[in-house]
């Protein structure tokens, strides 16, 4: 598969429940608001994608299901985007790692606020596992 196209497939989907508590049991943290950025390296976990995320909407934050599947959509979608600022950072012998990205806002935010979020965390994020 091609490394520069802009895709998110379902391999690339955090999903197994090992992995989900072993990220928030032991992941390390950060705020770009709207959003709050949990992640944890992991070596030989033998997947076959190097990064994992998770996109989880508060059912406290947001009542209605409809605005937490269209904020879910609003954040997959800014990842799928600029997804290439973070795997620019893992050089060769990097480990995988599993990602959360919790919207933590009580309103609907707009694709550019989101968007300019999610470019600010994966900067961070490519700054902190490097």
């Amino acid at each position: 598969m091609d490394a520069n196209r802009a895709i998110f497939p379902k391999s690339e989907r955090l999903s197994w429940k090992r992995h989900v508590d072993t990220l928030f049991a032991g992941g390390s943290s950060f705020i770009a608001y709207p959003l709050r950025v949990i992640y944890f390296p992991v070596e030989g976990d033998g997947s076959e994608c190097r990064v994992s995320v998770l996109v989880n909407v508060s059912k406290k934050k947001l009542k209605r299901a409809v605005d937490r599947n269209f904020i879910k959509r609003r954040i997959r979608e800014n990842y799928r985007l600029r997804k290439h600022m973070l795997t620019a950072a893992f050089d060769g012998g990097s480990p995988s790692l599993l990602l959360a990205f919790l919207y933590i806002d009580d309103r609907k935010t707009t694709f550019a606020v989101l968007g300019r979020a999610m470019e600010k965390a994966l900067r961070t994020l490519g700054e902190k596992i490097q």
